[in-house]
C-alpha cells in the first residue's frame, strides 16, 4: 500500500507551531454565529467547532480522537466555556448518530458534498485519465486530490484513493496492452516469441541483440549495424503503431529496456507482446538516427582526412611554388628588355626552365588545390567508404521537408549510378540534364563538370558528383531540409509544431506572460526603437568609457578590473575548513538521503511498490557506485554486505534518467530553503558550460576532442548563480554546445527559476539569440573576438557620433514581420513541450538555402545580438557579471570531476542511456555534497558568530560550497545507519 506521507493527502502535524495553530485554527465571528445556529448543547457545539476548523485544514471530517491535543485545546479555548466538554464526552458524541445532522449542516455551510455512487464513478474516470499519462500511484492520487478539491468534494479515506489509483493503473495497462496485442496475427506473435529463445550454438537471444548500439563507425561495424537495421525494418513492417500517450509510451520503453529475454518470456502474453512491439519500434527509430549519425561522422572523417592531406601537400609543394614564382620573375625580366616584340618573345622562351606544357600542368595542379581547396583529396579515402555511405542513404531514405525535391532527385540518381564503374558519365542521362546540377557550388562545379561543348556541359565526373550529393545530404539533414521518416532526432520537426487553432488560443497568454508583442508591425517597431535607444545611450557614454575604444574601425575592449576579495575572507574561509566535520563521502550520502527521503523516488519501473526490504542501503550504494564511478564490482569490494549484482540490478530495474532528475530537483529545492545561498545569487542567473568526460572509443558518442585531447563526450551543465547545478546533459564532442543552452531552462521544474542564461562563446550565434528572446530568456554569453563580430544598425539612416564605425550591417525588418507568426509557432510549440529548443536549434544552426524560417530567425538574431553587444561594450559591470557567472560553471565542472574519482575518471559504459545516467548520477552526488556543505557551513558560521567572529555580508557573498578537504573520498566505506544524523534545519 502507498504511504500516505508520500502523497499530498492532507494530514495533521503532531507538533505544529503556535503561529501555525493561530493562522489555521482561529474561529471567525461568522463561523461562531453559524455554529450557534446549528448546535445548542455544549458537547455538540464544541464538536462542531472542531469539525469545522479541521475540515478547513484537511478537506475531510476527522475523528476527534485523532486530533493532536495542542490543536484540540486551542479550539476548545475559543468556545467560551469556562469548563468545556471533556475529551471522553466529545469522542462519545463523535461515535453517536447525533454527529450526522451536524456534519450535514457543516457540508451545506462549506458547500461540499460527500462522494456518492455518481461521484465515485466520476472519480474512477479521473483516476483512469490520470493513469493514462502517469505510472506511479502517488502521482495518480495527487491528481484525484486536486480534482476532488476543485469540484467541492469531501475527501474520501486515503485507502479508497489508493485502491482506485492502483485499479486505474492496472486497467490502463490492460487497455494499452490489449490494443496492441489484438492487432497482431498468430504468425507475428510466434515471431516475437522466438526473440526470447536462445538457439543452439548462439551466445544470446535475439531480444538482447535488439538492444545493440553502434560502436566506432569502422567499415566492418557500419556494415554489421546496417544489416541489424535491415532485420529490424523487416520486423517493424509487421508491427502496428501504438496509439498510446507519449509519457506512457516512454515508461513502457524503459520497462522493456530493463528486461532481459528470460524475464520477457515470463510475462503474461498480452503484456509481453505489447512491450516487445513498443520497444522494437523505438529501437528502429533510434537505429535510423544512429545510421544518420554514422553517415555524418563518416563524411566528417573524409573531410578531416582531405584537409590533412591538403596541408601535407601544400607543405610539400612549397619548393614547387618557389620555382614557379622564380620562373614568373624571369619571364617578367625578359619582357622588360629593350627590343621589339619578337626579341621579347625569344627572351621569354630562353628563360623557361621546362617545357611549356609541363609548366602549364604544374600550374593547373597548383591552382586545383589553391585557396585551401581540399575537395580533390576526398576521392582517395572515398573509395573505401563509398559502399557504406550509399548503404546508409538507402537505409535512412531521406525525404524533403519542402517542395524543393532537387536533392531527392539527386539521391535517385546516386542510386541509379551505384553499379556504374565509369569515371566519366556523358550527359544527358535519362531524366537528367544540365539544369539539374545548378545547385552545385562553384568549387564542386569545377570538379563535377569535366567536359564542355559549345558552352554546354556534356560530361560529369561520377565520383565527384556522388561526393557533392553526399555532402549536400549531410548539410540538409542537419538543417532539417531533409528528414528521416520514422526517426526521432532527424524526423520532420514541422509535424511537432502546434496547429493554427492551438497557436491562436495560446498566443494571447504567451504575449502577456513574456511581454512580447505578437502583432508583427508592432513587434518590429518596438524592437527598432529599443535598438536605437540602446545605440544612442552607448554612443553618448562612449567618450567616458575607458574600457573600450575603436582603432582603425575595429573595436578593442580592455579587460575589466578584477573584483578584490573582501578583507578577512581568507581567514574566515580557513576557519570554516578547520571547523567542518571530517566525514566519509558515504556518510554524506547517508545524511542527505535521510534528510530528503530520496529512496522513495526509487521504485520498480512499472510503478508498483518496491519489494526490497532494505531499499535505503541499496539506493545509497547505487548512488555511490555510479556517481563516484567505482562500478558495481569495486563498490561490492568497498562496501560490506552489498553484492555487485544488487547494485547493478537496482540501476537497471529502478533507475531511469527521469528518476535521477526528480532526485536532483528535490535536492535543489531543499538547498534553496537555506539562507546562505541567497548571498551568492538571486537564482535568476544560470551559466551553461560543458566539460569533457573520458569514454571508451567503441561507441557512437565518443569522439576525439581537439581542445582537450583524447576520446570522450561532453557533460553539459546549467549551474545556478547560487552554485548548484540545475540541469545536465551528455552530448558528443562534435555537438555544438549552444544547441542545448535553452533546454535546461525550458525543462526546469525546481524552485530556482532563472530567466537569464550565460554561456561560453558557442552561445553567441544569431539563432540562439533570436529563440531565447522569443522564449522570454535573456541570453548573456561570454564574448570573445568581438572585433570580428558584426554590429547591425536599426536603420541605415541612423548616424552615431562616436560608434558609427562599429556598424557594418542593416536589418531586414520586413523579413522579421513576414515570418514572425512562423517563429511564434515554433516558440509556442517549445513552451507547450511539443518540441525541444535543442531540436529546433540543431536545425536552425545550419545554413539552409531553402528554409525561410532559418533566415527569419537569423535576421531577428542580428537585432537581439547587436543590442546585447552594445550593452556589453557600454557596461563594464555587465562584463564582470558574465565573467563571474561563467566561472561558477567551470568551478562546478572541476568539483564534479573530483567526486568522479573511480576508474581514473573514465566512463566504462558504452550504452548511451547508461552514459547519460552516469552523468546524472554524478550531477546528483555533486548536488548532495553541495547541500551537505551548505548545512555544515551554516552551522560553522553561526558558531563563529556566536564566538564573536565578525562576518559581514561581503565575506558571506564571497564564499562557495565547493569544498572537499573535510570529505574522505577514498578507503573502506561503511553504511552506518546507527550514526546520529542531525535534523535538517535552516528551511
Amino acid at each position: 500500500m502507498t504511504q500516505i506521507h508520500e502523497t499530498a493527502y492532507p494530514r495533521l502535524k503532531a507538533d505544529p507551531t503556535t503561529q501555525e495553530i493561530q493562522d489555521v485554527y482561529t474561529l471567525t465571528s461568522a463561523e461562531i454565529e453559524f455554529i450557534d445556529q446549528i448546535a445548542k448543547r455544549p458537547t455538540a457545539r464544541t464538536a462542531a467547532f472542531l469539525y469545522l476548523k479541521l475540515f478547513q485544514r484537511l478537506g475531510y471530517f476527522v475523528q476527534i480522537k485523532d486530533v493532536p491535543p495542542v490543536i484540540r485545546q486551542y479550539i476548545l479555548f475559543q468556545t467560551g466555556y469556562p469548563r468545556p466538554p471533556k475529551f471522553e464526552e466529545l469522542t462519545r458524541f463523535d461515535r453517536s448518530t447525533k454527529r450526522i445532522p451536524v456534519i450535514a449542516a457543516l457540508r451545506r455551510y462549506l458547500d461540499v458534498r460527500p462522494l456518492d455512487n455518481q461521484g465515485r464513478a466520476w472519480l474512477e474516470h479521473i483516476s483512469e485519465t490520470a493513469a493514462d499519462t502517469r505510472h506511479v500511484v502517488v502521482d495518480i492520487i495527487n491528481v484525484m486530490l486536486e480534482e476532488l478539491v476543485h469540484h467541492r468534494y469531501e475527501l474520501p479515506a486515503f485507502s479508497t484513493l489508493d485502491r482506485l489509483a492502483i485499479q486505474a493503473r492496472e486497467k490502463i495497462h490492460e487497455i494499452h496492452f490489449a490494443s496492441i496485442t489484438n492487432q497482431l496475427d498468430p504468425k507475428v506473435k510466434t515471431l516475437i516469441d522466438t526473440l526470447f529463445k536462445v538457439n543452439t550454438g548462439e551466445i544470446g537471444s535475439a531480444w538482447n541483440l535488439l538492444k545493440r548500439e553502434p560502436k566506432k563507425p569502422t567499415n566492418k561495424e557500419t556494415r554489421s549495424f546496417l544489416q541489424h537495421i535491415r532485420r529490424l525494418q523487416v520486423l517493424v513492417e509487421q508491427l502496428p503503431k501504438p496509439d498510446i500517450p507519449v509519457p506512457k509510451l516512454k515508461q513502457y520503453r524503459y520497462v522493456a529496456r530493463s528486461l532481459d529475454a528470460s524475464e520477457m518470456a515470463e510475462l503474461k502474453p498480452h503484456k509481453r507482446y505489447a512491450l516487445a512491439v513498443i520497444y522494437i519500434r523505438s529501437q528502429f527509430a533510434k537505429t535510423l538516427d544512429d545510421a544518420t549519425d554514422m553517415l555524418i561522422r563518416m563524411l566528417q572523417k573524409l573531410d578531416n582526412q582531405a584537409r590533412t592531406k591538403l596541408a601535407v601537400y601544400q607543405q610539400e609543394q612549397l619548393n614547387q611554388t618557389d620555382r614557379l614564382v622564380s620562373q614568373l620573375k624571369e619571364i617578367l625580366l625578359a619582357y622588360r628588355i629593350d627590343g621589339d616584340d619578337r626579341q621579347r618573345v625569344e627572351a621569354i622562351g630562353s628563360s623557361l626552365i621546362a617545357d611549356v606544357d609541363d609548366l602549364v600542368a604544374i600550374c593547373d595542379e597548383h591552382l586545383a588545390y589553391a585557396g585551401r581547396n581540399h575537395l580533390p583529396f576526398l576521392l582517395q579515402p572515398y573509395k573505401a567508404l563509398r559502399a557504406q555511405l550509399l548503404n546508409c542513404i538507402e537505409i535512412i531514405n531521406p525525404q524533403s521537408s519542402s517542395e524543393d525535391d532537387t536533392l531527392i532527385r539527386m539521391i535517385k540518381l546516386l542510386q541509379s549510378l551505384r553499379n556504374n564503374r565509369h569515371e566519366i558519365i556523358q550527359l544527358p542521362l535519362d531524366g537528367y540534364d544540365e539544369n539539374d546540377f545548378r545547385w552545385l557550388s562553384t568549387a564542386w562545379k569545377k570538379l563535377v563538370f569535366c567536359e564542355r561543348s559549345n558552352g554546354n556541359i556534356v560530361a560529369i565526373n561520377r565520383r565527384y558528383l556522388e561526393l557533392a550529393v553526399l555532402y549536400a545530404i549531410r548539410e540538409e539533414l542537419k538543417s532539417g531540409d531533409l528528414f528521416i521518416q520514422h526517426g526521432e532526432r532527424y524526423d520532420d520537426y514541422r509535424e511537432q509544431l502546434v496547429d493554427d487553432e492551438t497557436l491562436k488560443k495560446e498566443l494571447v497568454e504567451y504575449g502577456i506572460v513574456t511581454g512580447i508583442e505578437i502583432e508583427p508591425t508592432t513587434f518590429s517597431q518596438k524592437l527598432k526603437l529599443a535598438m536605437h535607444e540602446i545605440a544612442e545611450t552607448v554612443d553618448a557614454e562612449f567618450p567616458k568609457n575607458t574600457y573600450a575604444e575603436i582603432v582603425d574601425g575595429r573595436l578593442l575592449l580592455k579587460k575589466p578590473p578584477s573584483i578584490e576579495q573582501p578583507s578577512g575572507l581568507r581567514q574566515i574561509d580557513q576557519l570554516i575548513t578547520e571547523h567542518m566535520e571530517n566525514i566519509s563521502i558515504v556518510d554524506v550520502l547517508i545524511d542527505t538521503e535521510r534528510w530528503l527521503q530520496l529512496n522513495k523516488l526509487f521504485r520498480p519501473l512499472m510503478g508498483t511498490e518496491s519489494r526490497i526490504d532494505e531499499l535505503r542501503p541499496r539506493v545509497i550504494s547505487t548512488l555511490f557506485c555510479y556517481g563516484c564511478n567505482l562500478g558495481p564490482t569495486q563498490t561490492a569490494r568497498s562496501i560490506r554486505g552489498i553484492s555487485r549484482k544488487q547494485v547493478a540490478w537496482l540501476n537497471i530495474k529502478y533507475v531511469t534518467e527521469d528518476v535521477l532528475e526528480q532526485a536532483i530537483v528535490k535536492v535543489i529545492n531543499a538547498y534553496n530553503q537555506f539562507e546562505l545561498p541567497n548571498y551568492w545569487g538571486s537564482g535568476k542567473h544560470v551559466s551553461a558550460d560543458g566539460t569533457k568526460w573520458n569514454l571508451y572509443e567503441q561507441n557512437l558518442i565518443s569522439e576525439f576532442h581537439i581542445r582537450y585531447g583524447g576520446y570522450g563526450g561532453i557533460g553539459y551543465y546549467h549551474v545556478s548563480d547560487k552554485f548548484i547545478a540545475l540541469f545536465s546533459h551528455f552530448i558528443s564532442c562534435g555537438t555544438y554546445e549552444g544547441t542545448h543552452i535553452l533546454d535546461g531552462l525550458m525543462t526546469n521544474t525546481s524552485d530556482i527559476r532563472p530567466d537569464t542564461v550565460h554561456g561560453d562563446t558557442q552561445a553567441q550565434s544569431y539563432t540562439v539569440f533570436a529563440l531565447s528572446h522569443l522564449l522570454g530568456i535573456k541570453l548573456m554569453p561570454r564574448i570573445r573576438g568581438i572585433k570580428d563580430l558584426v554590429f547591425h544598425k536599426p536603420d541605415s539612416g541612423n548616424k552615431y557620433q562616436h560608434i558609427d564605425r562599429l556598424f557594418t550591417g542593416d536589418i531586414d525588418w520586413q523579413m522579421i514581420e513576414t515570418h514572425l507568426p512562423d517563429m511564434l509557432r515554433v516558440t509556442v510549440s517549445i513552451k507547450l513541450g511539443k518540441i525541444s529548443a535543442s531540436a529546433i536549434l540543431r536545425r536552425l544552426g545550419t545554413y539552409s538555402r531553402k528554409n525561410k524560417l532559418y533566415f527569419a530567425f537569423k535576421e531577428l538574431g542580428k537585432v537581439i545580438r547587436t543590442m546585447f553587444l552594445l550593452k556589453y561594450v557600454g557596461d563594464i559591470e555587465l562584463r564582470q557579471l558574465i565573467q563571474s557567472e561563467t566561472n561558477k560553471s567551470e568551478q562546478f565542472n572541476g568539483f564534479a570531476k573530483k567526486l568522479f574519482f573511480g576508474s581514473e575518471g573514465e566512463i566504462a559504459e558504452n550504452l548511451r542511456h547508461e552514459q547519460q545516467k552516469i552523468v546524472k548520477y554524478n550531477h546528483l552526488v555533486a548536488n548532495l555534497v553541495i547541500l551537505h556543505n551548505v548545512v555544515g557551513m551554516s552551522r560553522v558560521l553561526k558558531k563563529l558568530q556566536s564566538d564573536g567572529v565578525l562576518i559581514n555580508q561581503e565575506i558571506l557573498s564571497s564564499l562557495a560550497p565547493y569544498r572537499l578537504d573535510h570529505i574522505n573520498r577514498y578507503g573502506d566505506y561503511i553504511l552506518d545507519f546507527r550514526r546520529k544524523v542531525e535534523l535538517l534545519t535552516g528551511w
